[in-house]
């Protein structure tokens, strides 16, 4: 796939506007997002299969590892199905997946030099990041909402606004995911260490998150370490969602500080605050000429 172009057109007033001593305009930076965002859509688009079995781990965790335990766990443990339980974990594993391969991208292309013609283009560097960041948030909610469609199969209403705080709750964690991604891609420049440390990371991160078990069952040492995890506030923010508008699907508390559990509003806020620092130290450490 070809790198995103701007117009002769709008190339030459970017260069004209250089020459004045100006930096690119709005209008560039905006078609620059916009071509990166499209990219992203026209490749999930044209990877139906690679998009479908994405999906399907977090489908057969949900039908499979759910239904066979929730046999095994008493609905009185959880305050609900352990497959309504599960719900939110597995959302949250959908979302993740495709906005961690944002970083794996953004490693490849530089690579290949892909990012090097993409740089050529006549915007700032940051805002190809943010594009990135853009799109990749934008495919890992498309595809955490193709999840959401199974809502009536593990127990819950398809009421449109419990529907909408949870694809709300999946933008946001997309987004932070997807920046916590590029912030390490920008550190590394070999795919195989960055596979390295997710394979090392993701699933302890998944196991702390509180999407398979309650994370009051945890020891005292994991609590500190659920503390500091974004997927813990995902899961928590999603589970939370539900909970707004299903009031039988309440369930254990998650995330506690010092015993209490903090308002989901800051939940939400803690994870926009974490992926906005993010995203902007990895611009920072991009605009950095190689």
């Amino acid at each position: 796939m070809t790198a995103p172009a701007l117009p002769a057109s709008d190339a030459h007033e970017s260069a004209a506007g250089s020459g004045r001593g100006s930096g690119p305009s709005p209008r560039h930076e905006l078609r620059a997002v916009h071509a990166l965002v499209h990219r992203d859509l026209l490749r999930m688009a044209s990877q139906p299969v690679h998009t479908g079995l994405m999906l399907l781990q977090p489908v057969l965790y949900l039908f499979v590892l759910g239904g066979g335990l929730a046999a095994l766990i008493p609905n009185s443990s959880l305050g609900v199905g352990y497959q309504t339980y599960l719900f939110p974990g597995m959302l949250m594993m959908t979302v993740q997946a495709p906005a961690i391969i944002v970083g794996v991208r953004l490693i490849t292309d530089r690579q290949s030099g892909y990012l090097r013609e993409l740089l050529m283009a006549p915007v700032g560097r940051p805002t190809l990041l943010l594009g990135s960041c853009a799109g990749g948030t934008l495919v890992s909610t498309v595809q955490g909402a193709v999840l959401l469609g199974l809502a009536g199969a593990v127990g819950l209403p398809y009421d449109p606004l419990l529907l909408a705080l949870l694809l709300a709750a999946m933008i946001l964690a997309s987004f932070t995911v997807t920046a916590l991604a590029l912030l390490l891609a920008v550190s590394i420049d070999r795919p195989e260490i960055f596979h390295m440390l997710l394979g090392l990371v993701m699933m302890p991160l998944l196991f702390l998150s509180g999407g398979f078990f309650p994370l009051h069952n945890l020891p005292g040492w994991a609590h500190a370490l659920a503390a500091v995890n974004p997927l813990a506030y995902g899961v928590d923010v999603l589970r939370r969602c539900i909970a707004l508008r299903v009031p039988d699907a309440a369930t254990a508390a998650g995330i506690e500080w010092y015993g209490r559990q903090p308002p989901l509003l800051l939940e939400g806020g803690l994870l926009a605050v974490a992926g906005a620092l993010a995203l902007l130290w990895a611009a920072h450490r991009f605009g950095r000429p190689e």
